[in-house]
């Protein structure tokens, strides 16, 4: 039987975010945060990213003002908050070994400038890692994904301010040395990249708010401030705890020309530089030129002292952290093509891939092709922190999911992975499916867009038992962890 041999300490796991599953979003003393404030609306457009995740002050005071829980999917999650124990129980007995997640900054630091952390915040953080160890799950831990504190959005303008870097750093030492015993995977900021496309639930920027300024001026300045955060954190990690790792996490779409036109190629090679530029000053140390020219040519201007990027330049992350979900094409002219989406994002559809419900284009090789870029680039250990399949899963009668869809997904991406580790040199950490139980979407707000491997009763509007339910890609999932160390061919290219 031929098999792919995987290394002893090879991450298997799943991954979430604290504001798309703990719900309790006023329990126990949390603030709101700007994950608080998007709403599912069925009439909105679910296709534009760009409306969907476009907030403007008038919608953040009507959100304030209505304290219900059952439309707002990201006020309710889907329950992580009292549930995590019997959550975590259904996972382990997959077989994982690790699980991502975030810490709800507005759960420590309610207001996030706050003076002392919440106590009762840091309780639950206590519970869940504790139950976690216990269970053999190695926690992976992100400080940052897409919840900052509502406060710091209209009482600072978010990460344009610089204080916003000491507030952030606060919190970020408050938790890394209660729970740098537990946790050793850290990741600073989630997908650092998407606040250029999203720079609302990114960052919690509302243009509105910068009526005198550029707001793409407004939007790199923070970017800047967030390297900066980032780097404080790595800094912070290596010099007290250096056996514990800190990643880079981007965002990352495979982008393929068009056609053979050499023209297409040099976009599609233009296109994949600038998703590199944000991996590269973390993992580099530096501002690429591609980068500076850009922000130069657009006119941009952003405040950078020397002592930010020497900051930058002496702390660099440990390894590179990704999502992966779709690809795209592009073209140097793209009138009359068929454009599809992504992740976030747009571009050229590709005739030779299948379209998942929502629209990406599903292409396994691709992820393949992503690990060798980015290990070739950087030279440091690559994690595939993010890799799944939204879809309109049904429970049947007898309380069954039939999710063969998923699972031919999870298939061909593993099967890719593994071809990836044994056959082209990569120093792969490890693999996470997104997500863990079913969770609210983080781009429209609804939770019948699918993710995890535990279905969770409970609809677009709020309703539902919350009950959980085992779905096929479960017990798919199960039995490949059940091979360990040794994973038949066969079991991944039926």
């Amino acid at each position: 039987m031929t098999v792919y041999n995987v290394p002893h300490d090879f991450l298997w796991g799943v991954a979430t975010s604290a504001n798309q599953v703990e719900g309790a979003w006023n329990k126990d003393g949390k603030g709101m945060s700007i994950a608080d404030c998007e709403r599912f609306n069925p009439y909105q457009d679910l296709n534009d990213y760009q409306k969907v995740n476009d907030m403007t002050t008038a919608e953040i005071e009507s959100a304030m003002q209505d304290k219900s829980s059952k439309s707002w999917g990201k006020r309710h999650g889907v329950d992580f908050y009292h549930y995590y124990q019997s959550d975590l129980k259904l996972l382990a007995k997959t077989g994982i070994n690790s699980m991502r997640i975030s810490i709800a900054w507005s759960r420590i630091f309610p207001n996030g400038d706050d003076i002392k952390p919440n106590p009762k915040g840091l309780e639950f953080y206590d519970h869940l890692f504790n139950k976690m160890n216990e269970l053999g799950i190695q926690p992976v831990v992100t400080l940052s994904h897409y919840e900052m504190p509502l406060n710091l959005v209209l009482n600072y303008n978010s990460w344009y301010d610089p204080k916003i870097i000491d507030y952030f750093d606060r919190f970020s030492k408050v938790v890394i040395e209660r729970y740098h015993d537990k946790v050793k995977y850290w990741i600073p900021i989630n997908e650092i990249d998407s606040i250029i496309r999203h720079p609302y639930s990114s960052a919690g920027l509302i243009k509105d708010r910068f009526p005198n300024k550029d707001f793409k001026e407004v939007i790199y300045q923070s970017m800047h401030h967030q390297f900066v955060a980032a780097a404080k954190v790595t800094k912070y990690i290596h010099e007290n705890y250096p056996d514990i790792k800190v990643g880079s996490m981007i965002t990352s779409t495979m982008v393929y020309p068009y056609n053979s036109d050499p023209r297409n190629m040099l976009k599609a090679t233009q296109v994949m530089r600038q998703s590199y530029n944000f991996s590269d000053v973390q993992l580099r140390g530096k501002y690429p030129q591609v980068l500076l020219k850009q922000m130069k040519d657009m006119g941009i201007h952003v405040k950078m002292s020397n002592e930010d990027l020497q900051l930058i330049k002496d702390n660099t992350a440990d390894f590179v952290a990704f999502s992966y979900y779709s690809s795209v094409c592009t073209a140097y002219d793209t009138e009359g093509l068929k454009i599809t989406k992504a992740n976030r994002t747009t571009g050229v559809y590709n005739k030779y891939l299948p379209t998942s419900e929502w629209g990406w284009q599903i292409d396994p090789i691709g992820l393949r092709i992503t690990l060798i870029n980015l290990y070739d680039r950087y030279q440091k250990p690559v994690f595939i922190v993010e890799n799944g399949l939204g879809a309109k899963d049904k429970l049947t009668p007898d309380f069954r999911i039939h999710d063969q869809y998923r699972i031919d997904y999870l298939r061909a991406h593993i099967n890719e992975v593994l071809k990836s580790l044994s056959e082209d040199g990569i120093e792969l950490m490890g693999y996470m499916i997104w997500g863990t139980t079913d969770m609210v979407s983080a781009s429209t707000t609804q939770m019948s867009k699918r993710y995890g491997l535990i279905y969770v009763d409970l609809d677009d509007e709020g309703n539902g038992t919350y009950k959980r339910y085992l779905k096929d890609s479960y017990y798919w999932y199960q039995k490949l962890l059940s091979f360990k160390d040794e994973i038949p061919v066969s079991y991944l290219t039926k």
